[in-house]
C-alpha cells in the first residue's frame, strides 16, 4: 500500500441558500433552503514514500479541502483515505504525529512568545526525545537562518522569518509527511530559495514525503518531478511534470545577437518545420538580435546557430526553455481539457 492512499474521495459541503437582505434573512429562520456544494468529486490518488508531489489547480478546485481531510480536520462524504495506514479522520491523534503541515497564511507559533519557546512547547507536545529535538533545532537554526530571531516573539518577525520559522515548526518531530500549501506566498527572491533548498534537503536527506499545494510555479519545478492536476473537484492530470511540460511545452526560443544586421533571416529556416524568426532591436546602435522559437523536438539549438554563424558574426545567444508556467495558464484558462491531459498522463505511464 502507498504511504497516501484515496479511492473515490468525496466531499459535499451544504449551503444555506437565502434571499438578500433583511428579509431573505428572517425568511430563512422559517424556511430553509440548502443547496449541496461538491468540493472534491471522486479523486483517486497514491503517493509513495519519499516523493514529492505538486497538487494544483485554479482556486476552488478542491485542493485545500483534500488536504484538509488527508491531515483529519474534515470527514469525507463518501470514498476511502488511508494516510501511513491510518483513516485520518478516525486515528486524528496518532496521524496528527505523523504528519507535519505549513499554510503561508497562518502560523502554529504562539503570538506573544518568542519562536524558540514555541518550538520548545511543540516538543512537549509531539514528545521529541531531547536529543533528536536538539539535533533538528541545531540544523534548522543553521539551514534556515534562524539563530538572529529565535528570542523574538512571533509578532515581530516579518513574513520571511515567520515561513521559515513555521517550517521548523512542522518538520521538528520528523514527520514522515509534510502538507506544504503557498509555503512561500509573498516571500522575496532570496527568502524562497533557502526555503526551497530546505525542503529539498529534507526530501533528500530523511526521506520526508512532501504534498505541495501552489501558485507559485517557481517552487513546482524546482521542487517536484511530479505533477497533480485538479480542476472542479477532479484530477485531470497526474504524471510526471516533464513529460507534461514534453506533451505541451514543446517551444524553446533562442534569442541570438548580432554585430550587424542580416538580411532575409527568414530564409535560412525555410526547410525547417516550425520555426519562426523576428528582429528585435536591443537598443544598442552597433548590435541586431534575432528571436527565433522553434520546435525542440524538430529542430535543434545547434542546428540554427550554426545556419546563423554561417552568415552573420553571433555575439551572444541565450535559449528560453518551456516552462510548466504557460501549460497551467492554459488549464487554467480552459484552454486544455481533461481529455489532452489525461492522454498526456498515459503517455508518461
Amino acid at each position: 500500500m502507498s504511504l497516501i492512499e484515496t479511492r473515490g474521495l468525496r466531499k459535499v459541503f451544504r449551503q444555506a441558500v437565502k434571499d438578500p437582505g433583511l428579509s431573505g434573512a428572517v425568511k430563512h429562520l422559517f424556511t430553509q433552503r440548502y443547496k449541496d456544494k461538491c468540493a472534491v468529486e471522486g479523486i483517486d490518488l497514491s503517493i509513495e514514500e519519499g516523493e514529492s508531489v505538486a497538487y494544483v489547480g485554479p482556486n476552488g478546485a478542491g485542493k485545500s479541502t483534500t488536504i484538509k481531510m488527508l491531515s483529519g480536520v474534515l470527514v469525507p462524504s463518501d470514498g476511502e483515505i488511508t494516510v501511513d495506514g491510518l483513516v485520518p479522520y478516525k486515528q486524528r491523534m496518532e496521524n496528527a504525529q505523523r504528519i507535519g503541515a505549513v499554510f503561508g497564511q497562518r502560523t502554529q507559533l504562539w503570538w506573544d512568545i518568542p519562536v524558540r519557546e514555541s518550538l520548545a512547547l511543540l516538543r512537549d507536545i509531539y514528545q521529541v526525545p531531547t536529543t533528536v529535538f536538539k539535533k533538528n533545532m541545531d540544523a534548522f537554526t543553521e539551514l534556515l537562518g534562524m539563530e538572529d530571531y529565535l528570542h523574538l516573539s512571533a509578532r515581530k518577525l516579518s513574513l520571511g522569518q515567520r515561513m521559515r520559522a513555521d517550517l521548523a515548526a512542522a518538520l521538528l518531530h520528523d514527520p514522515k509527511i509534510v502538507y506544504l500549501d503557498e509555503p512561500t506566498i509573498g516571500l522575496d527572491v532570496a527568502v524562497k530559495h533557502r526555503i526551497r533548498d530546505f525542503i529539498k534537503e529534507m526530501n533528500r536527506e530523511k526521506g520526508t514525503t512532501i504534498l505541495l499545494t501552489t501558485h507559485d510555479l517557481g517552487d513546482i519545478e524546482d521542487l517536484c518531478e511530479r505533477l497533480v492536476i485538479i480542476d472542479q473537484g477532479r484530477i485531470i492530470y497526474d504524471g510526471k511534470l516533464q513529460e507534461v511540460k514534453d506533451a505541451f511545452a514543446q517551444e524553446r526560443t533562442l534569442h541570438i545577437q548580432l554585430s550587424s544586421p542580416l538580411s532575409d533571416a527568414e530564409s535560412l529556416f525555410r526547410d525547417l518545420p516550425e520555426v519562426s524568426v523576428k528582429r528585435t532591436n536591443d537598443g544598442s546602435e552597433a548590435a541586431f538580435s534575432l528571436s527565433i522559437r522553434f520546435n525542440r523536438f524538430r529542430s535543434t539549438a545547434s542546428d540554427i546557430v550554426k545556419r546563423v554563424m554561417s552568415h552573420a558574426e553571433v555575439i551572444d545567444f541565450r535559449i528560453d526553455e518551456p516552462s510548466i508556467e504557460e501549460i497551467i495558464r492554459r488549464v487554467y484558462d480552459g484552454q486544455l481539457d481533461a481529455a489532452e491531459l489525461a492522454a498526456a498522463g498515459k503517455g508518461s505511464a
